[in-house]
């Protein structure tokens, strides 16, 4: 089955299977450039790194080791906090350590900002703000060194304040999603606005309760020889989302770009599991702080939903 691709508010297009290289940094068995080497001659065509994972220099070796032409790979990186304030410094040391010309898409890794010289993660009404970020971005696309621009982790609360003032459209909004998590009220106002979703974490890190989930498995064994992933990543392809699981096993790599063609009321059977009581989550608690916080904004500034301890939405 060919993998598909979707297109995007400007013209260009990104491929639907991508894989993620978040936390797979340099050494052991996770090391990004073995993983993206095994990726790409599986026949992954999309990449996402980011500064933050601190592996853009294992990442950019892989795709020259690979020896395939440059454009046939989409390569996405990610705007680092404290470059929020010198965005084309941050694009600059990017494009050095991956070792490229340009990227295919530039995408803002966070809405928070966080001052370089202390550390201090800035607030909302403090410069700069992501408005004022998103601006300095647009101007990245008149260099030729991005062809496309968009954000990730952004709520719709947020988006909301963004778009009234931007000229471009992120082209992608990058966020957590999955079937415990399946954002639909989110997807849907992104659609109307026609900026993709790409999902990280598309299988819940490989969260028992969802890869073992009896709807999954029910639906891998009548269409027969799949798996619930592969179920999963089918689900993904038929809402139009972006997918990019990680993995630094071969064989899972191969399992994740292999997606199951579901039917419209697979779709939906998927689209419910969130909804049964202690079900709809999110899989990144560690990196959320007490008093309902996450990287120095409360959910309320994210326009997240209150997640519990567990992870739950209540």
């Amino acid at each position: 089955m060919a993998l598909p691709s979707f297109p995007l508010n400007n013209g260009e297009s990104i491929p639907a299977i991508g894989a993620g290289c978040w936390i797979s940094t340099p050494g052991g068995v996770d090391d990004a450039r073995e993983m993206v080497e095994n990726a790409l001659k599986i026949g992954y065509r999309h990449i996402d790194t980011a500064f933050a994972y601190q592996n853009e220099e294992s990442v950019g070796q892989a795709i020259r080791n690979s020896g395939i032409p440059r454009d046939q790979i989409y390569l996405v990186t990610k705007l680092y906090d404290i470059h929020h304030g010198s965005v084309q410094e941050g694009l600059e040391i990017s494009l050095k350590q991956l070792g490229v010309d340009y990227v295919d898409l530039y995408l803002m890794h966070w809405p928070q900002a966080r001052d370089p010289n202390t550390g201090k993660v800035l607030q909302p009404n403090e410069h700069p703000n992501f408005v004022e970020t998103w601006k300095a971005m647009e101007q990245l696309l008149d260099t030729g060194k991005v062809k496309s621009i968009g954000v990730s982790n952004f709520s719709r609360k947020n988006l909301e304040v963004l778009l009234p003032q931007a000229k471009v459209i992120p082209a992608v909004n990058q966020i957590e999603l999955h079937p415990l998590l399946p954002q639909l009220d989110l997807l849907e106002f992104c659609r109307e606005q026609k900026i993709v979703v790409t999902a990280y974490s598309p299988l819940g890190q490989g969260h028992p309760d969802l890869i073992t989930h009896a709807v999954l498995k029910d639906i891998a064994l009548r269409l027969g020889g799949v798996t619930t992933a592969q179920v999963i990543m089918g689900w993904f392809v038929k809402k139009g989302i972006v997918a990019i699981p990680k993995s630094s096993n071969p064989a899972r790599l191969r399992e994740n770009i292999t997606y199951a063609d579901i039917s419209a009321d697979d779709e939906a059977q998927v689209d419910a599991i969130h909804r049964v009581p202690g079900m709809h989550r999110t899989l990144l608690m560690k990196y959320h702080e007490p008093g309902g916080k996450l990287f120095g904004w409360t959910y309320e500034q994210l326009g997240w939903p209150a997640f519990k301890e567990d992870g739950v939405v209540p």
